[in-house]
């Protein structure tokens, strides 16, 4: 399988869920290391998109594309498993117990989960301290200009 990360050039080649636990996110709670990845360019896209604006967003942004061996260990959460506010914003803190609950339990490398950002599309979180991930591997790393239209005032 591959999936896709958009990341700030200044960190490299290197997949960590260092970035993840400082704050937190939807799905990890402060201290809480996670690698967020999405099925398809476009998603990772639009997960980073939706926190900036034209005159905020950084430049520098590299795709990456992650090779996960198709026998790696996931855990799939359906969206009839969330709660109904799952994808509000801020996120819910039942969204990061999920995700904290999924790290410290380490019985899966790999965990779906649906995109709060678009419908129907899936994200895949990566557990940095699983003994699988040392298989996964970026594959291609290459420079990401975000579209100006994507911005636009009206």
């Amino acid at each position: 399988m591959e999936v896709f990360r958009l990341q700030r050039g200044k960190f490299g080649e290197r997949l960590s869920g260092a970035g993840a636990a400082l704050k937190g996110a939807r799905w990890n709670s402060p201290g809480t290391e996670l690698i967020y990845t999405s099925a398809n360019r476009s998603l990772a896209m639009a997960e980073v998109a939706v926190h900036f604006t034209y005159a905020t967003l950084p430049s520098g942004f590299f795709m990456l594309t992650i090779f996960i061996p198709d026998d790696s260990s996931i855990r799939i959460v359906k969206e009839s498993e969330l709660p109904s506010n799952w994808n509000s914003h801020p996120p819910v803190l039942t969204t990061r117990k999920t995700g904290d609950e999924f790290v410290r339990s380490n019985k899966h490398c790999l965990l779906r989960i649906p995109s709060a950002v678009v419908k129907g599309d899936y994200n895949i979180l990566i557990n940095p301290a699983h003994p699988e991930f040392h298989k996964i591997k970026v594959i291609n790393k290459e420079e990401f200009p975000f579209d100006q239209r994507l911005f636009r005032t009206r």
